[in-house]
């Protein structure tokens, strides 16, 4: 695809919004006086602020071109990251853990880990979470340069490097706070410019019914059944009916619980947001907050990726194509740029860019500021100086910061050997959150779970994960970064297959090692120790004087009805 000219409204629309992202950094520097300031907002973060800040945390560049790229290579059955793999598992965290996140006043996950065990596993899944947001970083800026090569006809390289420097710039005036008042304007963002896209786009696929119609040709093309693509449980009776090549037990353990859990219960990134918020009601009420928004963003992410690939297959009735990568694979990234210079007008097409742009630079100032909060209190404070002065920490952040970067433009590179971001974003998962949920479930419900247990079932659930990855290849992938580098004994329909099955066995060797190496171990820690720290122990949030509507349970109970009745409609 040619580069797209744009207009001079275009240009206007992507200045504005630059302007007022190093602005919003600019306002917040003089507030930046303590370590806790900049890493932490200084917990004070309203609760509707908190709860879009934690949506937004998550939809950077892996969703918002990962899940339109999914929903291109997969269909509808990408919903499931959704109504079975994000709403669950954010009702759980809102009811059950936050009051233990918040409430033992942990500045972060891996503190959490030192005060429920020991420092060695805080140690562990300090270097583990730092090294994954790094990679997740580094996907955010692999998919900005991406869109500026392909849309403006920019160099890749100078396009990484551009947007890391804008956010290196407003996260180093404003820190944490600066990052969450940018995801909230670009959630907004993302709505105002997508809400068109995808009116276009049903629009020429002849609305629903259409692009059913069109899916089904994709489908039945490449020998599944006609509804494969826009019917979410349908065909997961059998991994070889769907183009996920997953069946329902994968789906459901490997992304459902898994995956999903391990993500919006022990990722600091998101959990960093709630804990931001002003006080324990306002922290469990921000999960469900922006649950609610969430259930409804397949209609905005998924449902271009699947217009995209509709019209692909019928490209000389359509006109439009999504491009082919060296392989003869589709580049099914490009989803979401491809339809913006198909479908925007100039002054549109500024804003859907804005839109695109703020969700990437969001995503990276949201790991960067998580890598930088981990850094600094996990890792330099704890092992290298301890003891200095609050002054020296701020500074170390700051410094942090720009190392988080340069290494995230690094991590870019890796990113470009996968056709859809989310695949490499769920392998980087399965390694790290997925033995870490099972820590955290024995951790806050069971007080006999010990720090050598959980140490250990860390450490083994890591190496599992990569004993799965490194025996197994995905479908037409060769051995590397894919998987396979130990010797191809297993094969998977997708990688996506592959990840959820390496996400589950990780988690089941964590879960089996934590509870048999406890049980062989003596309990260092007393109850009082435990105290506000483990299930049983530890006194909930008196809410009995509150409306149902008011409680985080009633709240939650609501929301998942929602997700139900969503599953049940696209069944």
């Amino acid at each position: 695809m040619d580069g797209i000219r744009l207009a001079w409204i275009d240009y206007v629309v992507l200045g504005t919004y630059f302007a007022f992202v190093l602005g919003i950094g600019w306002r917040l520097r003089r507030t930046m006086r303590t370590s806790a300031d900049f890493l932490l907002s200084g917990r004070s973060i309203p609760a509707w602020v908190a709860g879009l800040a934690f949506l937004s945390a998550n939809l950077g560049a892996q969703e918002v071109i990962g899940m339109a790229a999914s929903g291109a290579k997969y269909g509808i059955a990408t919903s499931h990251f959704y109504w079975v793999g994000a709403i669950p598992a954010m009702v759980f965290v809102g009811i059950f853990m936050m009051p233990f996140y918040y409430g033992s006043r942990a500045r972060s996950v891996p503190e959490y880990l030192k005060l429920r065990f020991d420092e060695k596993t805080r140690g562990f899944n300090a270097i583990s979470f730092a090294s994954m947001t790094i990679f997740s970083s580094g996907i955010s800026m692999y998919a900005m340069g991406l869109l500026l090569q392909t849309l403006l006809g920019w160099d890749f390289h100078l396009s990484v490097w551009v947007s890391a420097v804008v956010v290196l710039l407003y996260i180093v005036l404003g820190g944490l706070t600066s990052a969450i008042y940018n995801e909230v304007l670009q959630f907004f963002l993302i709505v105002l410019g997508f809400v068109p896209l995808v009116f276009l786009g049903l629009r020429d696929a002849g609305g629903w019914s259409g692009l059913r119609e069109r899916l089904a040709h994709v489908a039945t093309g490449q020998g599944y059944a006609a509804g494969a693509w826009t019917d979410s449980w349908a065909h997961l009776g059998s991994a070889s009916a769907n183009p996920m090549g997953v069946e329902w037990f994968g789906m459901v353990m490997g992304l459902g619980f898994v995956l999903s859990f391990g993500y919006w219960c022990t990722d600091f990134l998101v959990v960093q947001r709630a804990m931001a918020a002003d006080s324990m009601a306002a922290a469990r009420r921000t999960p469900l907050i922006a649950a609610v928004p969430k259930m409804l963003f397949p209609f905005l992410v998924i449902l271009p990726g699947m217009i995209a690939i509709a019209l692909t297959w019928q490209a000389g009735e359509t006109g439009f194509a999504l491009p082919r990568r060296a392989d003869g694979t589709f580049s099914y990234d490009m989803a979401i740029p491809m339809m913006l210079g198909h479908y925007f007008p100039p002054g549109l097409l500024g804003l859907g860019l804005t839109a695109l742009m703020a969700s990437f630079m969001s995503g990276m100032a949201g790991n960067v500021t998580a890598f930088n909060t981990v850094w600094t209190y996990d890792i330099y404070q704890s092992y290298v100086r301890p003891g200095q002065s609050d002054r020296h920490y701020l500074w170390v952040g700051r410094a942090t910061t720009v190392v988080g970067v340069v290494l995230s433009v690094g991590a870019a590179y890796l990113a470009t050997r996968f056709n859809n971001i989310m695949d490499f974003l769920q392998l980087v998962f399965a390694f790290v959150n997925a033995p870490l949920f099972a820590t955290f479930l024995l951790g806050m419900f069971w007080r006999r779970a010990t720090g050598h247990g959980a140490f250990a079932g860390l450490v083994l659930g890591t190496l599992a994960a990569a004993a799965h990855h490194g025996l197994t290849l995905p479908a037409g992938a060769a051995a590397g970064i894919k998987g396979g580098w130990l010797g191809a004994l297993g094969h998977y329909p997708s990688e996506m297959a592959q990840n959820f099955w390496t996400a589950i066995y990780a988690w089941t060797t964590c879960f089996v090692a934590t509870i048999a190496i406890s049980l062989a171990t003596r309990q260092a820690r007393s109850d009082d120790d435990l105290r506000g720290l483990v299930y049983g122990l530890t006194p909930l949030p008196h809410e009995a004087h509150l409306s149902w509507w008011r409680r985080p349970a009633g709240l939650g109970l609501a929301v998942l009805a929602m997700a139900v009745v969503l599953n049940v409609i696209f069944w």
